[in-house]
């Protein structure tokens, strides 16, 4: 999984005027790193639906409800790095074709059905979105827009709460 490149400032779009006190070529670098997280939630989103909608076993319920919660919080979580975006003067790119050109996740696996394989996969994709909104709060820090650090440590600490719900499920005592 690479690094975000908020250095490489010419990947970022148009950037509109606005009043926020944060300089420009900032903004542009921001804009940058919040689309490439961007497209990796709208990527997670669509994977927690592709476990909710494809779980079979025993669990199946369990399973089903609890991948449909994540996909409402990761909803919330590509909306307000969405909105960041604009408010710092960005274009918010987040359609599903961006999102699958520009996803830092793996690949969700396709052919699988079982609740614990499903779980496997849930829990590598938000250990890895997770990862990648903590590297987005030390970048986010370097170009010292603490509020932006600060909405990606709130994702971090929800990817979290996630994580420990999904693996809970495979965590029993041997």
């Amino acid at each position: 999984m690479a690094k975000s490149t908020y250095s490489d400032a010419a990947e970022a779009s148009r950037m509109y005027e606005t009043e926020n006190d944060l300089p420009e070529k900032r903004r542009a670098k921001l804009n940058v790193l919040m689309n490439q997280r961007l497209a990796s939630a709208v990527d997670l989103q669509t994977q927690m639906k592709q476990a909710h909608w494809n779980v079979k076993g025993p669990s199946f319920i369990g399973l089903h409800e609890l991948f449909d919660q994540v996909d409402e919080a990761v909803e919330s979580y590509v909306d307000m790095i969405a909105e960041r975006i604009v408010q710092l003067g960005g274009i918010a790119e987040g359609t599903a074709r961006v999102a699958a050109a520009r996803s830092q996740l793996p690949e969700y696996p396709l052919n699988i059905a079982d609740g614990l394989e499903h779980v496997k996969a849930v829990s590598n994709a938000l250990g890895c979105f997770a990862k990648q909104a903590r590297e987005a709060i030390s970048e986010a820090t370097d170009l010292e827009d603490a509020d932006t650090a600060d909405l990606f440590t709130e994702v971090s600490r929800g990817m979290d709460k996630w994580l420990w719900f999904v693996e809970a499920h495979n965590q029993a005592p041997k």
